[in-house]
């Protein structure tokens, strides 16, 4: 199938986009927006919906698994769109689920998903071989594209105080403290605090639960960070309620997520790269505010993003190219991750809106 795709591929566009890497071609190549939008609608207008009873006779449970309806609007039908998948090197399945999407809403999500009382058990080895190998080779540039986006909430810390949820490492908290934040970060994978610790100098990591430790139940936050968090959390609403109720007027809330719009989703289904072996849920400009309105938010704000070489301007794309790509992430919300500020109240708006569009959730 793959080699069929790419024999046409080869004719209807040659060699012209051979120099292009394959995760921008989506963007870049003409007419590649508007087939794979096609293909989306497709692919909604032929899976079936059916009751959760009918999904959960179809569907094994996991020995750390629990099937739910979905989080944002309460639905329990389900409509099952993809099954990732990894194999190992011997050819056998490394992990595998199944996403499906809410019929009435449209939210992405796993089912069966992680119990909460389990999600532990996916971070409690070795997880900071995965944040400080390959993965964390460019986190730090990604980190100040997010903040450069989203002027003026990350220009100076003052001294103001900062949560890092998921802090794994802390490559984060380190360009937090150097800008000047009292920061704070918390983990579920013990190895990866250690490893940030040693790595800190007035930052602080935790391992643990947020009402787990005084410094951070006590709240009091002016911002708190989620990098590459938000699909690892099994009860949204519930962790954002508690979000809320850390962050002190004025506050905000910055995520980074893969996007359940990305036309590379559209592209390649099952095989996006956003799916991985602990990723829960999937959001988009069209889902993320009923999350946020749920938890007691303002509203939120979003920054399209375009990729790290291509806003770091390493890009191997041409400037045609780039800007081609450009208009097409504008114009379908489909850059491969989600970047958003959360707003804790209309304090937080006037202060820190900075201009940019504020869709309003309460």
């Amino acid at each position: 199938m793959v080699s069929a795709k790419r024999a046409v591929a080869r004719a209807v566009y040659g060699s012209r986009y051979d120099s292009v890497p394959w995760a921008q071609r989506v963007y870049v190549r003409p007419g590649e927006r508007a087939l794979r939008e096609m293909q989306w609608r497709r692919l909604l207008h032929t899976s079936p919906v059916i009751s959760l009873d009918e999904y959960r006779s179809r569907v094994k449970l996991g020995a750390i698994e629990e099937f739910i309806s979905c989080h944002m609007c309460g639905e329990s039908r389900q409509q099952p769109l993809y099954e990732p998948s990894k194999l190992k090197k011997n050819g056998k399945t490394a992990w595998s689920y199944h996403v499906v999407r809410c019929p009435s809403c449209g939210f992405l999500y796993r089912n069966p998903n992680i119990l909460p009382e389990r999600l532990g058990d996916l971070y409690s080895k070795n997880y900071s071989t995965f944040l400080t190998g390959d993965y964390a080779s460019n986190r730090q540039r990604r980190y100040r594209q997010a903040m450069d986006a989203f002027k003026p909430v990350f220009d100076e810390g003052g001294g103001r105080r900062l949560l890092d949820f998921g802090c794994g490492a802390g490559y984060f908290l380190e360009l937090a403290e150097q800008r000047g934040f009292d920061a704070h970060g918390v983990d579920l994978s013990p190895d990866s605090v250690k490893e940030a610790n040693e790595r800190l100098t007035s930052a602080t990591a935790h391992f643990g639960d947020p009402q787990d430790v005084p410094e951070i139940a006590a709240g009091g936050f002016d911002v708190i960070t989620l990098w590459s968090v938000l699909a690892h959390l099994p009860r949204p609403v519930d962790d954002f309620t508690r979000f809320r109720s850390l962050l002190a007027p004025g506050g905000v809330l910055m995520i980074l997520t893969v996007n359940a719009q990305s036309l590379l989703l559209k592209a390649y289904g099952s095989r996006w790269n956003g799916f991985t072996r602990n990723h829960l849920m999937f959001y988009s400009r069209e889902t993320m505010p009923s999350l946020l309105r749920h938890a007691g938010f303002a509203g939120v704000a979003f920054e399209p993003f375009y990729g790290d070489s291509v806003e770091a301007g390493t890009t191997r794309l041409s400037d045609a190219h780039a800007q081609r790509l450009r208009r097409s992430v504008n114009a379908s919300d489909g850059g491969n991750m989600l970047r958003a500020l959360a707003f804790a109240d209309e304090e937080a708006i006037e202060r820190w809106g900075d201009g940019r569009p504020v869709h309003r959730v309460t």
